[in-house]
């Protein structure tokens, strides 16, 4: 893998050309605090001002080295020269970037955007507590991505103060906030209240990878947006980002050259795609919450006819006599509250009306199945639990796939296994589970070889 090449130049302190001195001003001046410089390092900036100036005037060699500023403290023991050893290690055991160190300003309005696009995000949230997801944009994975590739395509430069014409800062927070489609700019230090951490084994296109250093923010705070896996080994990944000298994409290590192990998994709290749906529900893949309004006692909608649907899908067929249909019934109360009970919720939290973390999970095919589904034979009831659609697809590598593929072998549905079966999700696995299905009788959107709850109860059953 072809790394960019890089070089760091450091001015001659007694230097008089114009571009030797732009750059000690640069390095005496550094970042303001108001655009994301740790407050600490001010009064070294001071100090290197005045230590910088005396070097030209005297002309004297001593003036580089002491106008160095510190070693930043080392995260875990707050020792400098700790930090530096293991920054020289760092440099000599692996390839380093070359835009690693990635300062970020904090949250702001959003320029040159009208309407919407203006309104500042609720900053007042507390620090770490997440954003309410009613208030999110909802957005698609195929959008986010979409998104990101307009600023590859004209290579917006790299700038924490400037914005680009779409009103978003063109530093790598701003790009993820420009690609979330959030409504401000924010920084690597509030991303994640945007987000449901995730781990690395879950990344899907649009998700992020962020590290945000809290001791000193612009030393080494990043973030990407995932856009798929290289290849099967899952060790490298298709990168967008946001970094100097502009927008790019390409092939990075997991997770990033320096840091790699500090860079967390978050998966935007208002996309609204899910994986690649089977059956009934492919069209509410994408539906947002409709407000709470619209079910409980005397809703007559479209979407209590929709909620049915999908909790059969996910289990509760045995609670419908008839339908579901667009009243709403005792039928619909119970599934949706079987459904709330699985995922471990209690109390108000399976009260068997729908809020927006209960429609996310559906409409989303995430989340745990309702146990023990109706139908003949109650040996269904030792299955195991369907574990969700997004195990199932294209690009997925986990147990569940291994544990289908040897259900299928040993219920005479292996024969397009040429090896395995393994843990990675293959065409071989999409066309045994396509036959398994054709001989239940199903046809069309049943029948394309992805599982859903029933295709996975009857295989176990």
């Amino acid at each position: 893998m072809s790394v960019p090449v890089f070089e760091e130049y450091e001015p001659a302190a007694d230097c008089g050309c114009a571009g030797c001195a732009q750059q000690r001003r640069d390095l005496a001046l550094g970042l303001p605090v108001r655009a994301g410089g740790h407050p600490a390092a001010h009064g070294a900036r001071r100090a290197l001002v005045l230590v910088t100036a005396a070097g030209v005037v005297m002309g004297g060699g001593g003036a580089s080295a002491l106008a160095r500023p510190p070693e930043p403290a080392d995260l875990t023991t707050g020792a400098a020269g700790t930090s530096a050893a293991k920054a020289k290690a760092s440099r000599t055991a692996a390839t380093p970037d070359p835009a690693a160190d990635t300062p970020q300003g904090g949250a702001g309005p959003l320029h040159g955007a009208p309407g919407p696009g203006s309104q500042p995000s609720p900053v007042s949230t507390p620090t770490g507590s997440h954003i309410s997801t009613a208030s999110l944009r909802k957005t698609t994975r195929s959008e986010i991505i979409n998104r990101a590739k307009r600023w590859v395509n004209v290579q917006v430069p790299y700038s924490m103060e400037r914005y680009w014409s779409d009103g978003y800062r063109q530093d790598c927070s701003g790009y993820i906030s420009m690609a979330w489609s959030l409504r401000a700019n924010e920084w690597t230090g509030s991303l994640d209240r945007f987000g449901e951490r995730i781990d690395r084994t879950e990344l899907q296109p649009g998700d992020i990878l962020l590290f945000h250093n809290p001791a000193n923010p612009t030393k080494g705070s990043h973030v990407t947006i995932f856009g798929g896996w290289t290849d099967y080994t899952h060790s490298s990944y298709v990168a967008y980002e946001q970094t100097k000298p502009r927008t790019r994409k390409q092939a990075t290590p997991m997770a990033y050259w320096n840091n790699s192990d500090r860079y967390v998994a978050y998966r935007y709290r208002g996309v609204v795609s899910g994986g690649g749906g089977t059956g009934g529900g492919s069209g509410a893949v994408a539906t947002p919450y409709p407000g709470a309004a619209k079910f409980g006692p005397g809703a007559n909608n479209a979407y209590v006819t929709q909620l049915g649907r999908l909790l059969v899908d996910r289990g509760g067929k045995r609670y419908y006599s008839k339908g579901p249909g667009p009243r709403w019934s005792d039928a619909d109360l119970r599934a949706t509250q079987a459904f709330q009970r699985a995922q471990g919720w209690k109390g108000k939290e399976a009260d068997g009306l729908p809020g927006p973390h209960t429609w996310r999970l559906l409409v989303s095919g995430q989340g745990k199945d309702i146990g023990g589904s109706s139908g003949s034979g109650g040996s269904s009831a030792h299955a195991p639990a369907f574990p969700g659609r997004g195990y199932f697809r294209p690009g997925q590598s986990n147990a569940y796939v291994e544990k289908l593929g040897k259900q299928l072998v040993k219920r005479g549905y292996g024969k397009h296994y040429l090896s395995g079966p393994g843990p990675r999700w293959s065409e071989a696995d999409r066309r045994n589970v396509e036959a398994f299905q054709r001989a239940q009788g199903w046809r069309g959107g049943a029948a394309d070889g992805f599982p859903g709850p029933e295709t996975w109860r009857r295989l176990f059953r």
